[in-house]
């Protein structure tokens, strides 16, 4: 029975819009966020959102934004849509930034107003042209999936590198991605490794996988085990079972790090009980050889069957052995 010794990469060539959506800004943009912050007093609060009200209703932008924030987290005031988004319309009207990103997300969502991308996508450029980095990256989103405007690849990764550059993370990875692919542009590993590197290296899980991907297989970069070691780690450690499996993958084999059974269990465990098929099989093939643990064929068995009940056709096949076997 062969233990499935290679780093996996996910496809993504039919899922990168998947991977896409998982990392739209959603976040309101936010002027008076301090006011929830932890020792605020209620009374300060109350005056901040009377006086708040009192220069949105003479007209201030700035606001009138705020004030659709507080609204829309239930600040004080109860949670209301309707209110966030008539005040978010009210500054957006005038110009300001935030409002206009503010508004796109109400539309995209359609909260407080009925969903409708094309008005989401108005706003969302509205923002973008005056520079705000979540507003570009939704608009290359939108771009990129089609929403509310025709699909348009090249405008997508127009729109993200306006992001990126300015340091937006979530961006960066999704430029990388599309370099990675050739999508909107010529493929081109280089550029990818480089998107990936400088969103890794402000914290983002999926870009640091992808950064330890290029490392490993030498994409972009030249080949470095221990720097693709180092990258799969700081991805597992937030939890990514991909990284998690290919770094149980990497103490198994000894390559990158010393070997250590112990630690390849721990890792393809740790993936295991998140659902990824790969490592539930890998574990159900140490239990049964009694590596990095003692040998236990009950144990085995239960984890080839959760890899099988997903479709791995080597854990069916090892399922099926061991139950005619014992």
């Amino acid at each position: 029975m062969i233990i499935e010794k290679f780093l996996v990469k996910h496809q993504k060539i039919r899922n990168i819009l998947v991977l896409l959506v998982m990392f739209i800004c959603t976040n309101i943009c936010l002027g008076v966020y301090d006011i929830k912050g932890v020792g605020v007093s209620q009374k300060y609060k109350e005056e901040t959102f009377y006086q708040l009200k009192i220069k949105a209703e003479l007209g201030i932008a700035e606001a009138q934004n705020n004030l659709g924030v507080m609204y829309i987290h239930g600040v004080v005031v109860d949670q209301d849509y309707k209110e966030a988004f008539r005040w978010f319309k009210k500054a957006a009207e005038q110009g300001n930034a935030e409002a206009q990103y503010n508004l796109g997300l109400m539309y995209y969502f359609g909260y407080g107003i009925k969903q409708d991308y094309k008005e989401a996508f108005y706003w969302f450029k509205k923002s973008a042209k005056q520079g705000y980095a979540d507003a570009r990256h939704n608009l290359g989103f939108m771009y990129c999936h089609g929403y509310g405007v025709n699909q348009d690849f090249k405008e997508g990764i127009y729109w993200f590198n306006k992001a990126a550059k300015q340091g937006d993370g979530r961006t960066q990875y999704n430029l990388g991605l599309m370099y990675y692919y050739g999508y909107g542009k010529k493929q081109d590993y280089k550029e990818a490794f480089y998107w990936f590197n400088k969103s890794a290296k402000q914290g983002y899980a999926e870009a640091q996988y992808e950064l330890a991907m290029c490392y490993y297989h030498g994409q972009g970069i030249e080949q470095n085990c221990k720097k693709a070691f180092y990258w799969f780690k700081s991805s597992a450690e937030q939890g990514n079972s991909e990284a998690q499996y290919n770094l149980g993958v990497m103490y198994l084999n000894g390559k990158g790090v010393k070997q250590d059974y112990n630690e390849a269990i721990y890792w393809f465990r740790k993936a295991a009980v998140q659902g990824n098929a790969k490592a539930q099989y890998n574990l159900g093939v140490m239990y049964l050889k009694g590596e990095g643990v003692k040998q236990d064929y009950n144990e085995a068995i239960f984890w080839f069957r959760k890899a099988a009940e997903q479709g791995f056709s080597s854990a069916k096949t090892a399922l099926d052995h061991c139950v005619t076997k014992h």
